[in-house]
């Protein structure tokens, strides 16, 4: 398995593999809505100060997804995590959120937000683990019922201005976590 940034190069195999798992779970794709940011991801994701991975087998075929969208200053969305059904229930969900929550720290983001639907428990029941809590969201995509957010931990005292664009410890930022 490797984890790394996606391309557009991805947009078709990542496109595939999203809409199969809304499909799994009776929700539909929105092409010119919610999924559109899937048909340029350098461009929506990348240079917008996010980014977008993927998990990809020994033979390079992708079974997971996940982006962080920079909504606001300060504010990032996670968008688009997915992962295909023979890799669930291995850990990888966990894993994913760990890193994305990780990453944005580095990135400098004070909080995470998503929308997701109450169909896909599996995924509620991560996010509750991990220490979302439900938030009322000001607008809801058409396919999301429900919208959860997490305070990202502050900069310790003394940070510099580089260390608040980005410059988090991660080690100490898995730290706190889990305390």
């Amino acid at each position: 398995m490797q984890i790394r940034s996606a391309t557009n190069a991805d947009a078709e195999a990542i496109r595939k593999l999203v809409f199969a798992v809304l499909d799994e779970y009776g929700l539909k794709a929105c092409h010119e809505g919610v999924d559109a940011d899937l048909e340029d991801i350098e461009a929506n994701y990348i240079a917008r100060g996010g980014l977008f991975e993927v998990l990809e087998d020994d033979y390079g075929e992708i079974f997971g997804s996940v982006g962080l969208y920079p909504k606001s200053d300060g504010v990032v969305e996670l968008r688009k995590m997915y992962l295909a059904k023979s890799a669930r229930r291995a850990g990888l969900g966990k894993m994913m959120l760990d890193r994305m929550y990780c990453r944005a720290c580095e990135l400098g983001f004070r909080r995470i937000e998503l929308e997701t639907s109450s169909r896909l428990l599996e995924a509620i029941a991560l996010y509750t683990r991990f220490g979302f809590r439900p938030f009322q969201a000001p607008h809801l995509t058409t396919r999301c019922d429900q919208a959860w957010a997490m305070d990202l931990p502050p900069l310790p005292a003394g940070s510099s201005d580089d260390q608040q664009k980005g410059g988090h410890d991660i080690a100490a930022v898995r730290k706190r976590r889990s305390t």
